[in-house]
């Protein structure tokens, strides 16, 4: 057996792509578009694991609300930098949810509302203001 891929469902594959993409440095793997069924699914990939994908499904005339989508859980990734990217996705207008206070650990939700979880490879940076004292915003 191997795992694939995870998808999920977006409202605005433009956005949805900018925050992948240009905020968290995700790659575009392939993409299909289905005009039969009016649907088009897009997989990214992040550079370090590209056999683990995102399958991003944006259908073309969405009828579902899709909540606030907390049942899902959320994505995962681990990163060079916690605190140069959390400032990178906040300087794209992305509020991060769980400030990366312990220099660890943070949450931000991208345009889906789909949380993701960022986690610093290897030991914890130092903590760090101005996120050693930023209070959490919202739901992640």
């Amino acid at each position: 057996m191997k795992y694939l891929h995870t998808m999920v469902r977006v409202r605005d594959l433009d956005e949805t792509l900018r925050f992948y993409c240009d905020g968290l440095g995700l790659r575009e793997t392939r993409r299909k578009e289905v005009p039969k069924g009016r649907f088009t699914l897009v997989f990214l990939a992040a550079p370090d694991s590209p056999e683990a994908e995102l399958e991003l499904t944006w259908n073309w005339d969405p009828e579902e609300d899709m909540g606030s989508a907390r049942n899902f859980g959320h994505l995962a990734f681990r990163v060079d930098d916690i605190y140069g990217l959390c400032e990178h996705l906040q300087s794209m207008g992305y509020t991060i949810n769980r400030p990366p206070r312990d220099g660890h650990m943070a949450f931000v939700r991208s345009p889906d509302l789909i949380s993701v979880e960022l986690l610093q490879k290897g030991d914890a940076q130092p903590p760090k203001e101005p996120w050693a004292s930023m209070e959490n915003t919202g739901t992640w």
